[in-house]
């Protein structure tokens, strides 16, 4: 593929002409059997894409293709293996099978007869038998084929072979018999690209992926040469409840669809700034890449928030700045879309929670198996390399603001109490309330808490969001094995911002070797935020001691650092 061509819907490369906008050269691109997007006929300013699969035409993006190992991927189709590509929830999983789709078919890989079609269609209801499952599964996929065969390849015959196989044989054989007559049918390879297969469930997964190991070895002429499995979760856990291994043994590999790289979100930042002229400055292409990690449906989504969404920032006059896009991930965490709302969800499960829960509390990881941490790693949830951590400060925001959602809602607490009359936080008043509030009711929240474990951080970390996210913002940082939850409160006030560090500990072993400790971290927390005053906060959890025992204020110094050690 020659570099710098123009790419069509898909990413490809493709032919264009020009049309005349503005008094510019503006291109349009075409796509064989496929419209010109709107946005490129009328000349519309293209935008960052937030749902469904990127349209060059529309959106500004990432070429797919140029995000995977492209070579590895027709080898593998070339020697006719079956293997998977997965990546967590909009990552790009579907353009990237849509822009191969389109490359095998009228690209320099021509040759093929390639088909995508999603397989959710077929998702069915926890509770239905072996035999439903399968009588319902079945002819959802088959269904599916047929009408993408159509609309891809203009091929009518799949109707056909379906209504035969569905005949002539059972469910747990049709696809199966119905594959091979397609296979057989044209002399051109058959490739296909099935998407969302981990939304099947039980038996109806069990019964798409034995079916595809049965035909398996009549490929070529006989079978489709080769099949990719897309979706969330790699093929080790397509597996029925107790069983020992997949039935998708067949697999020669997985690959991982990755986040984009920092040079890549640059990239896609400065579309926007050739298209406008609008620019980035230096602080918010460095706040977008810090807050995501590269997670590109954060990417788009915070970029679309503060170009798109703000009105301030559909002023193409005015940069987009560092506080543009912090402003951008507050409103973008608290209109909770489906991709962060999905997130939450997630975090009831017991495989999530083995991992989440001792990150949050800083403990060591005492439940969760291998697996676990795979699976949520898959999931995009935690860091792909060690050691384990939440993905991006994003998440890292979304998770605790999810689990305390509830208790957030049902306090009485007012910005106002706390504020000064030259607009200050007034920290220490704050942080006596929570002690009081700590005492009354910590029982009651943290056995509300799944994440009993980490309930006194998040009860902490409730009730200061609660109050300072009224006119300031708290900022978070836990991770495996830290031993405590470090949290920054930035408050502006007149022309600077104040930061306060909050550093919040369990107390295990004796209380003065706990404060010795923390005062050593906050301080050292202290200096790398450059802030203005310390609190470090113990909880006890001990049942032995009274309250008495265990509420207490000490006003200490360290290293020359002012610290109120707070203990609960």
């Amino acid at each position: 593929m020659a570099a710098g061509v123009p790419r069509g819907p898909h990413g490809l490369h493709v032919k264009v002409c020009a049309s005349v906008v503005g008094g510019e050269m503006t291109p349009r691109h075409e796509c064989p059997g496929r419209p010109a997007p709107v946005g490129a006929i009328l000349g519309a300013v293209r935008h960052f894409n937030t749902e469904g699969p990127v349209e060059a035409g529309e959106h500004y993006l990432i070429p797919p293709l140029d995000r995977v190992d492209l070579e590895e991927v027709l080898t593998r189709i070339r020697r006719r293996q079956y293997f998977v590509l997965h990546a967590p929830r909009q990552t790009g999983k579907t353009s990237t099978l849509l822009a191969l789709r389109d490359l095998l078919n009228g690209g320099s890989e021509g040759g093929y007869r390639c088909v995508y079609a999603s397989l959710e269609a077929g998702r069915t209801a926890p509770g239905d038998t072996a035999s439903a499952t399968r009588e319902t599964v079945i002819p959802q996929v088959l269904s599916g084929l047929r009408r993408e065969a159509r609309d891809t390849l203009g091929d009518d015959s799949v109707a056909e072979l379906s209504a035969e196989a569905l005949r002539v044989a059972p469910p747990g054989d049709a696809l199966t018999e119905m594959l091979a007559s397609w296979a057989a049918a044209d002399r051109r390879p058959l490739v296909l690209l099935l998407d969302e297969v981990d939304t099947l469930r039980g038996d109806g997964l069990l019964s798409v992926l034995s079916q595809l190991r049965a035909g398996y070895p009549k490929r070529p002429r006989r079978f489709p040469q080769s099949v990719i499995l897309c979706g969330l979760r790699d093929v080790r856990d397509y597996r029925a409840p107790g069983a020992r291994g997949s039935p998708f043994n067949i697999k020669a590999k997985s690959l991982r669809l990755g986040d984009f790289s920092e040079q890549e979100v640059r990239t896609l930042l400065n579309q926007h700034t050739e298209e406008t002229g609008q620019v980035f400055s230096e602080g918010a292409l460095a706040a977008v890449w810090r807050e995501t990690r590269g997670q590109p449906w954060l990417v788009n989504a915070l970029a679309h928030e503060a170009c798109f969404e703000s009105r301030a920032g559909r002023d193409r006059s005015r940069a987009i700045t560092g506080g543009d896009i912090l402003d951008a991930r507050e409103r973008l965490i608290d209109s909770r879309q489906t991709h962060l709302d999905n997130l939450g969800t997630k975090l009831e499960e017991q495989r999530v929670r083995r991992v989440i829960e001792p990150v949050l509390s800083g403990r060591s990881v005492h439940d969760a198996s291998r697996r676990d941490i795979e699976y949520v790693r898959d999931l995009g949830l935690i860091a792909r390399d060690a050691p384990v951590r939440i993905a991006n400060p994003i998440y890292t925001e979304v998770v605790p603001r999810e689990l305390t959602s509830a208790m957030q809602e049902a306090l009485v607490q007012e910005t106002a109490w706390y504020v000064s009359a030259d607009g200050g936080l007034k920290v220490d008043r704050l942080l006596a309330a929570f002690q009081q509030f700590f005492r009354e009711h910590s029982e009651h929240w943290a056995g509300r808490f799944a994440y009993a474990e980490a309930g006194p951080q998040l009860i902490l970390q409730g009730f200061l969001h609660r109050i300072v996210n009224g006119g300031g913002r708290l900022e978070r940082e836990y991770g495996l094995g830290r031993g405590r939850t470090d949290l920054m409160i930035a408050w502006p006030r007149g022309e600077r911002t104040e930061r306060f560090a909050v550093e919040c500990k369990v107390q295990h072993g004796s209380r003065e070797t706990t404060i010795r400790e923390g005062l050593a971290q906050t301080a050292a927390y202290m200096d790398r935020l450059g802030a203005d005053l310390g609190h470090l906060v113990i909880f006890d959890r001990s049942a032995e001691r009274s309250w008495e025992e265990k509420i207490y204020r000490r006003d200490e110094e360290h290293e020359g650092r002012d610290i109120t050690v707070w203990g609960m």
